[in-house]
């Protein structure tokens, strides 16, 4: 097994233990029979064993370290690997298909008529993973079995003709039968050896559920030998629970009905397996079951998948659903923000006012709060910036408090000073709701989630097995008092789809995708638990300095509400939330104009020629949204400054294209914000080489 040279670094760091361990990993690999090859992300080879040459024929000059993935393909395409076609062509199209990062099966006959399994699993965030199988002899078994059936079945017809004529001459046929009977049981045992080599769980069982026979396949899903299985019970060989499944299932066979049903059975090392069974009755002359043939089948990866699936089908829904909620709660916090803001403004702090403030607080914590939301529910791409992470945590402690329940307290240690990280401010979020909810998984029964914040230098042999650069990072360590985790699931938890929680419990990709966000910002997370006192999760990312644009924020004062030279289109279809934005403007010094729908605001732009702005909601009943409205609008008028609204969560639930310097504001937003808004719409435009506002941008 060949070491990358950035791996050889590493090595030297490690105990000599760990050295062991290392050196016993990659000498098992090179044990295998199968071929395995480990690419980044670039493509390019970074590990390999020695069976990778077996299987491939491929030079020992060109299997090493950063050979590209593209070198590999044109060896194979120019020696006819690929069969016929432009090479290049046959070149692009396998490069492709390995920069896609999907998990793939394929199976290859080789020009010297081996037959390899193809096999490439995705790591996520660092490359993917190649495994060869040579399933040549297993081809050729399918192919023997297929042949020795068709094979058997006519030398039984034969044999059987030959019987029955042998009945007739009994005191002449002894020798014949004999020979006849050693040829029964020739194939018989060739029958048996084929029924032991298909991938299908094959017994039967007579009428008091007695084992009479069982394949090898059938005995090794039990854990039990061939021999072993026989003369036992169903109840026995399945355990309590397994059989208080099936019974039901039994007593229809009994009746002689053909019956398939699915059972689930927990192995000794907490693993639960799954199976899909069909029972055939066998029935005497008189119609009587005498037995039953049992065919299974192990369903249990089909079941992963399929729980997989529906995690992620779920999670798609609580998006749209969250998506469209947010539509709705928006448009509320909107009409409930304003008209508490003008309401407190006009009484001040006379009476009532004890009342109003508290609740403008809660609304406005409650447009928070859907905010937050609807961020673990986006999927969006690392947009790393300057983050203040004690602040992030603080901000987040409503809704972890939320989450987690009344059973588990929550208990925050931050710095006093500012710390900064470079990362996605959402994903940092992300990460750590994922972590808090499986801390409190594994709180059952209540106990504490402590995250603390701090500054933490990395230098040397440290920084080196960590696999990061020397320098400056922010810690955050989130630790429980939780059931903790075993030392042989401790090892896989990092692995995608792996979980210890019941089939549709989770999707096994929480913790993977939380290291993955971690590795891509540049740090790094390790997990240390001792089962029963609880698990300490400790994550480093790359500091950052305070952005500028923060500093000048609280530094510049708020710019002058600039004068219009006519009256301002309000469009919106909700009756409540347009008197908000009405009396908002009009709170603003601009005189307002209404329509309630797009094609009522069009008729009005197309008639009336001193309209100076156009604020519009997006999504609107009559055929004519807000986005196709503004395209419109510029075309009739194309200096008209536009601002539009939504209360949606993201633009994938906005249809439509709107011109590129057309800025939203969300919902729910109160007049301070509305008038910033307005005020950087109606600024004087930069010079034409400076970047332009990107489509879809969100105003402060």
């Amino acid at each position: 097994m060949a070491k990358a040279d950035e791996e050889s670094i590493t090595y030297s760091a490690l105990s000599p233990e760990q050295r062991r361990r290392y050196d016993l990993l990659l000498a098992g690999l090179d044990l295998l029979d199968q071929a395995i090859a480990v690419f980044d992300a670039t493509p390019k080879l970074v590990t390999w064993n020695k069976a990778l040459l077996r299987l491939l024929d491929f030079p020992e000059s060109m299997v090493r370290v950063g050979t590209p993935f593209e070198d590999f393909v044109r060896f194979n395409a120019e020696r006819g690997e690929y069969g016929q076609g432009d090479i290049d062509t046959l070149i692009r199209e396998r490069v492709a298909a390995a920069r896609s990062f999907q998990p793939h099966y394929v199976e290859r006959a080789r020009p010297n008529g081996r037959i390899l399994a193809v096999r490439g699993v995705p790591i996520p965030n660092l490359g993917f993973v190649s495994l060869w199988t040579d399933i040549t002899e297993q081809r050729r078994y399918e192919g023997v079995m297929e042949q020795q059936n068709v094979r058997l079945e006519e030398r039984v017809r034969e044999r059987t003709a030959e019987l029955e004529a042998a009945n007739k001459r009994l005191a002449r046929a002894n020798i014949e039968i004999d020979d006849i009977a050693e040829a029964l049981r020739r194939s018989e045992n060739r029958l048996q050896l084929i029924i032991d080599s298909i991938p299908a769980l094959i017994a039967y069982v007579d009428r008091g559920e007695i084992y009479r026979f069982a394949n090898k396949g059938y005995a090794d899903w039990f854990g039990l030998g061939k021999d072993e299985i026989i003369g036992r019970s169903i109840h026995e060989v399945f355990g309590e629970d397994s059989y208080t499944q099936i019974v039901p299932h039994l007593a229809r066979a009994l009746d002689g009905e053909r019956v398939t049903y699915e059972y689930a059975r927990r192995l000794a090392d907490g693993r639960t397996v799954h199976a899909r069974s069909v029972v055939v009755p066998e029935a005497d002359a008189d119609g009587t079951t005498v037995g039953f043939f049992v065919l299974s089948i192990d369903i249990t990866e089909q079941k992963a998948h399929q729980a997989a699936l529906i995690q992620a089908q779920k999670m798609e829904a609580v998006g749209q659903l969250t998506g469209g909620l947010a539509h709705d709660f928006n448009n509320l916090l909107t009409i409930i923000i304003g008209n508490l803001s003008v309401l407190n403004e006009r009484i001040g702090g006379g009476a009532g006012s004890e009342y109003v403030a508290p609740s403008l607080q809660a609304a406005r914590r409650g447009a928070e709060l859907i905010r937050r939301l609807l961020t673990f529910s986006r999927r969006q791409s690392l947009e790393p910036t300057s983050v203040e992470v004690s602040a992030l945590v603080h901000n987040m402690t409503h809704l972890l408090v939320r989450t987690l329940g009344e059973t588990v307290r929550v208990r925050l240690r931050l710095p006093s000073d500012p710390l900064y990280a470079l990362v996605n401010p959402h994903q940092l979020e992300n990460a750590i709701l994922n972590l808090a909810i499986n801390a409190r998984d594994a709180m059952p029964e209540g106990g504490e989630l402590t995250i603390t914040v701090k500054r933490r230098t990395l230098e040397g042999t440290l920084a080196q097995v960590g696999e990061l650069a020397p320098g400056a990072y922010v810690q955050i360590d989130v630790s429980d008092t939780g059931a903790g985790i075993e030392p042989a699931v401790l090892q896989r938890v990092f692995e995608p789809f792996f979980t210890t929680k019941p089939f549709g419990g989770g999707s096994g990709l929480g913790l993977s995708m939380v290291y993955g966000f971690v590795r891509q910002s540049g740090g790094n997370i390790r997990i240390r638990s001792t089962p029963g006192a609880g698990t300490h999760v400790r994550f480093v990312l790359p500091t950052a300095e305070a952005t500028p644009a923060e500093n000048r924020k609280a530094a510049e004062p708020p710019a002058a509400q600039p004068v219009l030279d006519g009256p301002v289109l309000l469009v919106e279809d909700e009756p409540e939330v347009r008197k908000v934005i009405r009396m908002q403007l009009t709170a603003n010094g601009y005189p307002v104009i209404e329509a309630s729908n797009g094609v009522e605001a069009l008729e009005l732009l197309e008639n009336i020629d001193d309209i100076a702005l156009l604020v519009s909601d997006t999504v609107m009943p009559g055929g004519i949204g807000g986005r196709e409205l503004a395209q419109r609008a510029r075309a009739l008028r194309p200096g008209l400054p536009i601002l539009l609204v939504t209360g949606y969560a993201s633009e994938r639930a906005i249809t439509g294209v709107a011109p590129a310097d057309v800025p939203t504001l969300r919902k729910p937003f109160d007049q301070a914000t509305l008038a910033a808004a307005l005020a950087n719409l109606l600024a004087p435009q930069p010079a034409p080489t400076a970047p332009q506002p990107e489509h879809g941008q969100t105003c402060p």
